[in-house]
């Protein structure tokens, strides 16, 4: 995780308190469990809470999301959009109960939501991993995308900071050549149908009860795009992320790398026989997902501000493997750590 202008978890109790009190116009209320740290992301921070005397929504057991205050705190909001929306359709994700993209709380963006049941998908079950991560992915692919876009155009027109579905698909900055594409009904230029895309999919982000999906996490990356693209993005963690920052015990990570080209075979297989898979997109967006980790880890290592994931091995995998793809060399900056 990134640090820098972050508040420390004495601080962040009370204050967060605070604002939950004013947002609820609550202002007795009380925690009957303070907030605690939970294992998550690199980017964030994530706690487990729960209220006493909260009204109905927020009396479960819940999850604090506090963003990297290096990015923008208006992802805050466009989770919310997504996450709410996604639940309303049915696909297991936890229902955001309130955002905030004010710094001032916090020192960074932050959401509250439901606390899903459920452990990482890889300390759920040890068989059939790369099944339950293909069948729902490929679930998430099959959902009408439409909703996810109009909801974030309602976000971006209620907060008054405009974010739109523009913003979402992956081919943004060639909006222009689309449009013009429609326009002349260049049918053969046009790209192949539009997904929700998570674009951080991997065991880590499934919760799983007994082989079965109770939640799926993690959406500030989510795109609006091919399915190629998010099974791309996939497939370059699932192949390159270092096996030492897994969590997984040392004596275990020989098995794992042995094991690791098999269950990204079988989730491969898998997913095509949900969904066909075009051969040339797929590279194309895999090319594109190593230069997104490449860019994010050659600006942690310029900084000296470096998680586990930037300063391992991860980075020179990208760029060897962006190198196969597209012929062109990346010289990444060495690490520090």
């Amino acid at each position: 995780m990134r640090g820098g202008g972050r508040t420390s978890l004495p601080d962040l109790a009370p204050a967060f308190l605070a604002h939950v009190r004013a947002e609820l116009h609550a202002p007795d209320l009380s925690y009957a469990a303070a907030p605690a740290a939970l294992s998550g992301g690199f980017d964030t921070r994530i706690f487990a809470f729960r209220l006493s005397g909260a009204p109905d929504a927020w009396s479960g057991s819940l999850i604090l999301r506090v963003m990297n205050p290096a990015h923008d705190p208006l992802r805050a909001l466009r989770e919310r959009a997504i996450q709410n929306t996604l639940a309303t359709q049915g696909y297991p994700v936890p229902r955001v109960l309130t955002a905030c993209a004010d710094r001032a709380p916090l020192g960074a963006g932050f959401l509250v939501m439901e606390r899903a049941v459920g452990r990482p998908l890889l300390g759920d079950r040890v068989l059939g991993v790369s099944a339950t991560l293909a069948d729902a992915q490929a679930r998430l692919h099959a959902l009408d995308a439409e909703p996810v876009l109009r909801a974030l155009d309602d976000e971006g027109r209620a907060s008054g900071d405009g974010f739109d579905r523009g913003v979402v698909g992956y081919e943004g900055y060639l909006a222009a050549l689309d449009r013009r594409i429609r326009r002349a009904e260049l049918n053969g230029f046009a790209p192949g149908p539009r997904v929700i895309c998570h674009g951080d999919f991997h065991p880590q982000n499934l919760l799983a009860e007994r082989g079965r999906v109770t939640a799926v996490l993690d959406w500030p990356n989510t795109l609006v795009a091919e399915p190629e693209c998010d099974v791309a993005a996939t497939l370059v963690i699932l192949r390159l992320t270092p096996i030492e920052v897994l969590p997984v015990p040392a004596a275990l990570r020989p098995l794992v790398a042995l094991l690791r080209p098999i269950m990204t075979a079988r989730y491969l297989a898998r997913y095509r026989r949900a969904r066909a898979l075009d051969p040339g997109r797929l590279a194309y967006y895999e090319a594109g997902a190593c230069m997104r980790g490449l860019v994010r880890a050659a600006e942690a290592r310029r900084s000296g501000d470096t998680n586990p994931l930037d300063a391992s091995s991860f980075g020179e995998r990208l760029a060897a493997r962006f190198a196969r793809l597209s012929g062109v060399p990346v010289a990444l900056p060495p690490s520090r750590g």
